[in-house]
């Protein structure tokens, strides 16, 4: 089948990198938080401090790893925001966390009240741009289809239908352990995405299909 570049696909394409340049920022703005990140960033930003390696370059380096994987059971989910996510979230989340400590000069510790003005939009942003990335039809992060690719192989051993939620929830809770553990960006805020995260992007991503807003 011929590929063509239509309207449709021009503006699913551009919400895509908007999406995702935003998860970027709003992750940028968790950590000045200091109360956590989501699950993948707290695991990354350990295992990358730990090693002596950008967050963005480990975040891109971990998703090849995955990519493979993915390529191996499923090749649907991947597509331009594969690469999209891969690159431009963590990257993202260097530049604007360098914006903010080497040109804004935000002390690494803020009072209280500031952190929880920050907190509150940044997770606003993030989810809202993660439901419309993964709501894009443009693929998703490898990070993201293993947990798919895992729920489709347990559905079918078991006969047994929605334990997507169930999945993502082990699955983040390994990610923010591995964070806990090398010392991450995890905090409250990690455990509570653990717990909400997939069923509030869910329920933001029908919300705006129901509306129109990603057709």
């Amino acid at each position: 089948m011929q590929f063509k570049i239509t309207k449709q696909w021009i503006k699913k394409f551009l919400l895509m990198l908007i999406s995702v340049t935003l998860m970027g920022f709003s992750v940028s703005l968790l950590v000045l938080t200091d109360m956590g990140t989501d699950p993948c960033s707290a695991m990354n930003y350990g295992v990358s401090a730990k090693i002596g390696m950008s967050f963005g370059t480990y975040q891109l380096l971990l998703n090849i790893i995955l990519l493979v994987f993915v390529v191996i059971f499923d090749r649907s989910l991947i597509g331009t925001g594969t690469i999209g996510n891969m690159v431009l979230v963590g990257y993202t989340a260097d530049f604007c966390s360098h914006i903010w400590r080497d040109i804004c000069h935000i002390p690494v510790s803020l009072p209280l009240g500031i952190r929880i003005g920050i907190l509150i939009p940044a997770l606003i942003v993030f989810v809202t741009a993660a439901a419309c990335y993964m709501n894009s039809g443009c693929g998703m992060a490898p990070y993201d289809a293993v947990s798919f690719i895992i729920n489709d192989k347990l559905e079918k051993a078991t006969n047994k239908d929605n334990l997507f939620k169930i999945v993502r929830f082990f699955f983040d809770l390994f990610a923010m352990t591995i964070g806990i553990i090398t010392g991450g960006e995890a905090g409250l805020i990690t455990a509570i995405m653990v717990i909400t995260l997939g069923w509030t992007v869910d329920f933001i991503g029908k919300f705006f299909n129901k509306h129109g807003f990603l057709a």
